[in-house]
């Protein structure tokens, strides 16, 4: 699980949302519940934006703030985002990734686009091209 933190405020009737994690992720909904379904497709797009223009995303929280709101990053969207901040962190290039893996590179821009339904052993094969290993754990929910 991962999450990035979110703020709420009232705003003329509405509750408008932001995060500290991402200046650009802005939202509003009628109430909390409307705001932070509105939230998720904001950090859809923020993410995505990251990723288009080779921007840093930040590392999300590995639990649930005690206090404060936050969101939920979706399993799919947490594992490409952690290949993207990887890469960038090892100062690699997708073309690099291409030359490991000997795919299309087709095949590999795919893997960072957040809407396109990536599968588990292609990632596993990315991660493995880059030296790392994924681990997953499963828990009881809270």
């Amino acid at each position: 699980m991962a999450f990035y933190p979110l703020t709420l405020e009232p705003d003329e009737g509405t509750v408008l949302v932001t995060s500290p994690a991402f200046s650009e992720l802005i939202t509003f909904g009628e109430d909390r519940d409307d705001a932070l379904f509105r939230a998720q497709s904001a950090l859809f797009v923020a993410l995505a934006g990251r990723i288009l223009h080779n921007e840093e995303i930040p590392a999300p929280l590995d639990r649930r703030p005690a206090t404060g709101e936050s969101i939920e990053v979706p399993a799919l969207i947490y594992l490409k985002t952690a290949l993207y901040r990887l890469l960038r962190q090892r100062h690699q290039t997708r073309a690099d990734l291409v030359r490991a893996l000997g795919w299309q590179r087709e095949s590999v821009d795919r893997l960072f686009r957040l809407d396109h339904k990536s599968r588990l052993d292609q990632l596993e094969a990315a991660f493995a091209a880059l030296g790392s290993t994924l681990h997953i754990d499963v828990h009881e929910a809270a």
